[in-house]
């Protein structure tokens, strides 16, 4: 396990952005999963995140660690995972989403994988990469 996935779990909500045109489009995620250190969240392709991604593969998330001050942020390239059996594991890792999605054959179930460039922890001691 990443030290990226495992402060994301620790944080239960993270932030992703994307962009529409030139501007910012932010939405609170809470799914994630990690498989070969690949990080995955899915989504509806029937969401506004779904076509900002496809468009523009280019997303950050950001977190706050609940009663810290520690945060992380992360650069990543999304794309998008048709891998019945990856979706499989993402329903298996994240129940929660199986209020959502019926199945991982669910012709609105979405998945990306997040392929990390860089991220940032920030805690009191100062900044630092993390893998």
């Amino acid at each position: 396990m990443s030290k990226v996935y495992e402060f994301l779990r620790e944080c239960g909500v993270f932030f992703l952005s994307t962009t529409e045109g030139d501007k910012p489009q932010t939405r609170p995620f809470g799914a994630v999963m990690e498989e070969e250190g690949i990080l995955y969240v899915s989504t509806s392709n029937r969401k506004d995140v779904y076509a900002q991604m496809k468009k523009n593969p280019e997303v950050q998330i950001v977190c706050l660690k609940p009663g810290t001050r520690d945060w992380l942020r992360v650069e990543a390239r999304a794309e998008e995972e048709k891998s019945r059996e990856r979706k499989e594991r993402m329903l298996e890792t994240c129940p929660v989403l199986k209020k959502r999605f019926s199945s991982s054959e669910d012709g609105n179930f979405a998945l990306f994988a997040l392929h990390v460039r860089r991220s940032l922890l920030m805690t009191d001691e100062g900044a630092k990469e993390l893998e």
